[in-house]
Order: C-alpha cells, then sequence, then structure tokens
C-alpha cells in the first residue's frame, strides 16, 4: 500500500547551545483519508542543528510508525537541507553522526525528499518547539 506522509519538523535552541526542542507535524493519507499528528519534546542543553536533526529523527519514526512509504520533509534549516541535499558538506563530528541516522532512516522509505521552506510556513512545528522548551523551563 502507498502512503504519502508529509513532515514539518524544527528544531531550536535558546541560545546556542541552550535549553532545546523539537516540533514535529506529520500528515499522512491512507484508505482511511486525512490524518495528522503533531509531536513536541523537549531534549535538554544543545544546538539548534542538533535539535534540527533529532527533530527529522523523531517525524521519520512516526512517518514509518504509521505506515508512511513516501515522505516529503519540509524545514526551514537551510542547512540541513542543503547537508541533506549534499549540496554541502557536514564538517562538525556531532552533526556527522546525526546526518548518517537521518540517512539510514531516510533509506527506509520508497522516496523520501527534503525542502527547504520559509520559517513562516513551518509555524506549527516552530510553535511546538516553543511550546516544549517553555513547558521544561516551567518545571
Amino acid at each position: 500500500m502507498f502512503i504519502r506522509g508529509t513532515l514539518y519538523t524544527d528544531g531550536g535552541a535558546r541560545g546556542n547551545p541552550g535549553p532545546a526542542g523539537i516540533g514535529v507535524v506529520l500528515r499522512w493519507t491512507d484508505d482511511h483519508g486525512q490524518h495528522e499528528q503533531a509531536y513536541k519534546e523537549y531534549i535538554g542543553a544543545t544546538t539548534n542543528n542538533v535539535a534540527e536533526y533529532r527533530a527529522l529523527c523523531k517525524g521519520f519514526a512516526l512517518a514509518k510508525g504509521k505506515g508512511a512509504t513516501h515522505v516529503e520533509c519540509f524545514l526551514d534549516s537551510e542547512l540541513v537541507v542543503k547537508q541533506l541535499n549534499r549540496e554541502y558538506r557536514v564538517k562538525d563530528k556531532e552533526l556527522q553522526a546525526l546526518f548518517l541516522q537521518v540517512w539510514n532512516c531516510a533509506s527506509a522509505f520508497t522516496r523520501c525528499v527534503f525542502r527547504h521552506i520559509p520559517r513562516e510556513e513551518n509555524s506549527q512545528a516552530d510553535a511546538l518547539v516553543n511550546e516544549a522548551i517553555d513547558d521544561a523551563l516551567k518545571n
């Protein structure tokens, strides 16, 4: 069965590094119609780029769990998109490990593409990032 998933992911840190969170919005269509799942998580102190990669990893896990075979990923991080599309090299050692993890997860899908979008078009995932950080900092 062909299930197409659309992922909107975002990761952010307040300070770089600083308290960080991830946000994922997964939309998919199957035999029962169209669906949406949102996810947010506080991930501790890290950098923006690490958070971006971790958000994508979580998004892939959610998409796989729904049986997606084709995934289109939308991120507002131009750096991460260009790294995943092999336009930029990944020089940072920590990001190299996350790049490989994302690359391996992406290979599990029949088709996977990465697209850069402006932050305004990723507002739902961005809001989830901020909610996750705010919730963690309240406690």
